[in-house]
């Protein structure tokens, strides 16, 4: 589904992350969804990479990367952790400054890696988010209720694990393909592929301490950033699905001007898996913006 792509095992200082690179030009980062894999990227990245040198990775927890278990503060899967990781990779893979794009949880590491590293990223773009703190403070029964996960997965382990446990495969295709306005047309390939991958023990575990992350740790950093007023410093393209939870809840716009001065957007008329309901507008949007 990515030719022309090599797969390769980066050793990063807590384990292995699969990465796929392909292309050649500037390098260009590509951090994948919930509960996804790399490949949600299949019907762009390849256009990408007519004129990138696009990296592919599995975020820690997912696909075939490592999986860290529980802990207490939830650490391994703070985006801040995350995204020192992927950071590691591309110094790694040879690339010390690189464009960068995220969607869904990738995107929470990607704006986390915008706002820790910022000597690393020359453009960011941003899929179908708004940062934990905000989204948390806004959070009401309407939203709680359409983004439900969110709230079960942040329960104390092992019991949201445990339930998940009875039939993974049925939870995490409701997520894929039951969230309000998501009529995702999937590659089915790319859906087996995603619902294999998401249903074992250890990323059952994983999904959930990342979630847990996002409660607690990634609120606290968000709310020290803005405490000190840190902001994204380099140019950035927000895109979000207009038919979509976060679009029908939240100002995205909005939200997004407070943390990153000089963001653009570009909201599409898709629900939340946006790389596979509107990928040509995704590319052309890209291209553009990374020009």
């Amino acid at each position: 589904m990515l030719p022309g792509f090599e797969r390769r095992r980066v050793a990063a200082p807590e384990g292995e992350i699969l990465a796929l690179v392909g292309g050649a030009g500037p390098p260009l980062l590509m951090l994948h969804g919930d509960p996804q894999t790399h490949l949600c990227w299949h019907r762009i990245a390849p256009h990408l990479a007519e004129r990138f040198t696009v990296v592919l990775t599995d975020l820690r927890g997912r696909g075939e990367s490592h999986k860290p278990g529980a802990s207490p503060d939830h650490r391994a899967y703070h985006k801040r952790t995350m995204a020192a990781e992927q950071v590691a990779v591309m110094e790694r893979l040879g690339f010390r400054r690189f464009a960068l794009v995220g969607h869904d949880r990738g995107a929470r590491v990607a704006r986390r890696l915008a706002l820790d590293h910022p000597d690393r990223v020359e453009r960011l773009a941003v899929m179908d988010i708004v940062p934990a703190l905000d989204f948390y403070e806004r959070a009401d029964g309407v939203i709680a209720q359409d983004y439900f996960y969110f709230f079960f997965l942040t329960q104390p382990a092992p019991l949201p694990e445990h339930l998940i446990a009875g039939d993974p495969r049925a939870f995490m295709r409701q997520i894929l393909t039951g969230l309000p306005g998501q009529a995702a047309p999937y590659d089915p390939r790319a859906l087996e592929a995603y619902l294999a991958a998401a249903s074992s023990a250890p990323a059952i575990a994983a999904m959930c301490e990342c979630f847990r992350a996002g409660l607690t740790g990634d609120v606290a950093a968000d709310r020290a950033d803005r405490a000190a007023g840190r902001q994204i410093a380099c140019p950035t393209l927000v895109f979000w699905g207009e038919e979509g939870v976060v679009g029908r809840h939240f100002d995205v716009a909005a939200i997004w001007r407070a943390w990153a001065p000089q963001a653009a957007f570009a909201p599409l008329p898709c629900g939340h898996f946006i790389p596979e309901e509107a990928p040509e507008a995704v590319v052309d949007s890209l291209l553009a913006f990374l020009a």
